[in-house]
């Protein structure tokens, strides 16, 4: 027997119902995958950390609470920490591996072209920059916000703080990326991300 596409169940009554769990799945699936591919480039690792996010969605159905925020929020905040946990996997995996590979040697012609481009990718290297050395909560609300495009009230649910604190750190990452972006070479691309928020 098929759910009908309005009943809309949440995740706490999706959990337990196979049928009413493949309706909340085929409702949020593509939101998920979009902001993991934001995230993550292989197709391969953006749906395996999709079908990770669903499985914590059954653990932690009972966390849900529609008072807090859209479902949506709520399963941005899960698809975050597993986005966070596959990014710490790679670090460590890329760790052990170049400790023990070696580096192919590159000729004349093959050095010059990757200087370059990293000479011409000098200021997005800095606009980058700018943002990783915002703190951690004030770099994910900005995210959240900017790349996301959630509202903060949504953004605050995501992260599990409150709206007042999302807004306070969001005045603090856009404070110090306008600082940032009066630096020369990478006003253009700070006043640009800021100004998306």
């Amino acid at each position: 027997m098929r759910v009908p596409a309005r009943s809309r169940c949440g995740p706490a009554a999706a959990a337990p119902d196979p049928r009413v769990f493949e309706e909340f799945y085929r409702r949020h699936v593509d939101e998920v995958t979009r902001f993991l591919a934001r995230r993550v480039q292989d197709p391969h690792t953006v749906a395996d950390l999709t079908a990770e996010v669903f499985l914590a969605v059954i653990d932690s159905a009972h966390t849900y609470r529609a008072a807090r925020g859209s479902e949506t929020a709520w399963l941005y905040g899960i698809a975050r920490n597993v986005a966070s946990a596959e990014r710490r996997r790679v670090a460590r995996e890329s760790a052990a591996t170049s400790r023990v590979a070696g580096r192919r040697l590159l000729e004349a012609d093959d050095i010059a072209r990757l200087e370059e481009k990293l000479s011409a990718e000098r200021p997005g290297r800095q606009a980058l920059a700018a943002m990783a050395r915002l703190p951690e909560g004030e770099r994910a609300v900005m995210e959240l916000i900017a790349v996301d495009q959630l509202t903060v009230k949504e953004a605050a649910k995501a992260l599990g703080i409150s709206q007042v604190t999302a807004r306070v750190r969001l005045h603090r990452a856009r404070r110090a990326l306008s600082v940032a972006a009066a630096e020369p070479e990478i006003g253009n691309h700070i006043a640009y991300s800021g100004s998306k928020a």
